[in-house]
C-alpha cells in the first residue's frame, strides 16, 4: 500500500469511527430512555441501565454502519480532492482503482465486522438484554412489594410489608380477590419471595388466613406456614417467544414449525434470515457511491457540493429500499433476491462507470490517434 494509499485508508477509518461511536452514543440513549421507566420502578441500578444499553449496541451499529462509510469516504475524498492530494496522485501514476481501493478494503471490513454482527453479536446481545429485563419485570422482591406501600399485581392481588430486606418480608399482608365471592386476605409476621420449581411463590410464617363465610361471619384459619402461588399474577408469555433479533441464522431459516408463532411467521423469519447476509453487501455499495461522487468528474476548487448532495440522496434511497425490499419479501418470499440484487447492482454498474468506462475512452483515443497518424493526419505532422 502507497504512502497515499495508507493515509487515506487511516482518514476513512478514523472518521467512520468517530460517526459511528457518535450515532451510537446517541441512539443508545434514545433507547434506554425506553426502559428506563421499567428498570427504576424495579428499583434497578445504573449499572443495570448501562448494560441494557450497551447490549443494544451491535444492533444499531450495524443499522448505521453504512451510512457512516459513506458518510467517512464522502468526507476524506472531498477533503483530499480540495487539498489537491488526489491531483497529485493521479499525477504521480495512481490509477482510478488505486486511489479508490483504500476506501474499498475499509469497506470491505466494515463488510466482514457487520456480518458477524448480523450472524453472532446482535442476536447473542439481545437474548441477554431480554433475561435482563426479564429478570427485572419478575423480580417480584423489588418489583411487587414496596416497603410501607400497598401495591397491586395483575387481576385480584394487592399486597402490603412492613418492612422488606432483599426476599425476606415482614409485618405482611396479602390479598387474593380473584374470586370476589370467597376473596382472602392472608396476615403474616414474616415471609420470603421464593421459587419453587422455577416459580415464583411468596411463603408466610406464623400467620392467619381470613374469608367471610356465606353467612356473613369471619372464618380464620391460623397457619404456621403457607405457600402462597405468585405464578398466576406473572405474565411470562414474551419469554417463550424469541422475536426475529434474538435468533440465530439457523433458527431464521428453519424455523420449528411445529411452533404456533414460527409457523405463523415463517416469511418474516426467512426474510430477516437473508437481510442479516445482505445487509453488509451495503457498506461496498455506499463506499462506491461516495468514490463516484467525489472522483467521478472533473476537478473543481470550488468543491463537490451538488454531486455530494446528489450523492447523499441515492444513498438514503439505497438505505430506503433495502429496508423496503426486507419488508416486501416478509410477503412474498421470492422478492428475498431483491435484498442482494440492490447493492450488488449498484456495485456492479457504479464500477463499471468509474473504473472500466475510463480505460475504454482512454483506449480509443489512442486507437483514433494511431488512425490520424496512418492516414497522415495533423498528428503525424
Amino acid at each position: 500500500m502507497f504512502g497515499f494509499q495508507r493515509y487515506l485508508f487511516l482518514n476513512v477509518l478514523r472518521t467512520t469511527t468517530g460517526i459511528v461511536l457518535g450515532l451510537a452514543l446517541i441512539a443508545l440513549l434514545t433507547q434506554g430512555l425506553s426502559q428506563i421507566d421499567m428498570l427504576v420502578e424495579n428499583g434497578r441500578s445504573m449499572l443495570v441501565y448501562l448494560w441494557v444499553s450497551t447490549l443494544a449496541a451491535p444492533q444499531i451499529v450495524s443499522l448505521l454502519l453504512p451510512i457512516a462509510v459513506f458518510v467517512a469516504t464522502t468526507s476524506a475524498l472531498n477533503a483530499a480532492h480540495r487539498d489537491n492530494e488526489i491531483v497529485v496522485s493521479q499525477a504521480a501514476g495512481l490509477s482510478n482503482w488505486k486511489v479508490a481501493s483504500p476506501v474499498l478494503r475499509l469497506a470491505s471490513l466494515a463488510a466482514i465486522l457487520h456480518l458477524g454482527l448480523n450472524l453472532w453479536i446482535q442476536p447473542t446481545a439481545y437474548r441477554e438484554m431480554r433475561a435482563t429485563l426479564s429478570d427485572a419485570s419478575t423480580d417480584l422482591a423489588s418489583t411487587l412489594f414496596r416497603e410501607g406501600q400497598f401495591a397491586e399485581q395483575g387481576e385480584g392481588l394487592t399486597v402490603f410489608a412492613r418492612q422488606v430486606d432483599g426476599s425476606d418480608l415482614y409485618g405482611l399482608l396479602v390479598y387474593d380477590s380473584r374470586d370476589p365471592a370467597g376473596a382472602t386476605t392472608y396476615i403474616a409476621k414474616s415471609g420470603a419471595i421464593a421459587d419453587l420449581e422455577g416459580m415464583p411463590a411468596i411463603i408466610m410464617r406464623d400467620g392467619q388466613a381470613q374469608q367471610l363465610s356465606d353467612a356473613g361471619g369471619l372464618d380464620t384459619l391460623q397457619f404456621q406456614q403457607w405457600t402462597f402461588d405468585l405464578a398466576p399474577f406473572i405474565a411470562d408469555e414474551q419469554s417463550v417467544i424469541l422475536k426475529e433479533s434474538d435468533r440465530f441464522l439457523t433458527e431464521l431459516f428453519f424455523p420449528d414449525m411445529t411452533n404456533f408463532y414460527d409457523n405463523r411467521n415463517a416469511d418474516k423469519l426467512l426474510a430477516e434470515g437473508h437481510a442479516r447476509i445482505a445487509a453488509p453487501l451495503l457498506n461496498i455499495a455506499m463506499a462506491m457511491i461516495a468514490i463516484v461522487a467525489v472522483l467521478g468528474g472533473d476537478f473543481s476548487r470550488r468543491g463537490y457540493a451538488r454531486r455530494i448532495a446528489l450523492a447523499a440522496t441515492g444513498a438514503v434511497l439505497l438505505r430506503l429500499a433495502a429496508f423496503g425490499s426486507v419488508s416486501a419479501a416478509e410477503d412474498d418470499p421470492a422478492l428475498n433476491v431483491m435484498q442482494y440484487l440492490l447493492p450488488i447492482g449498484v456495485v456492479l454498474v457504479l464500477g463499471f462507470l468509474f473504473f472500466i468506462m475510463p480505460r475504454r475512452k482512454r483506449g480509443s483515443g489512442v486507437l483514433m490517434q494511431r488512425a490520424i497518424k496512418g492516414l497522415g493526419g495533423p498528428a503525424a505532422a
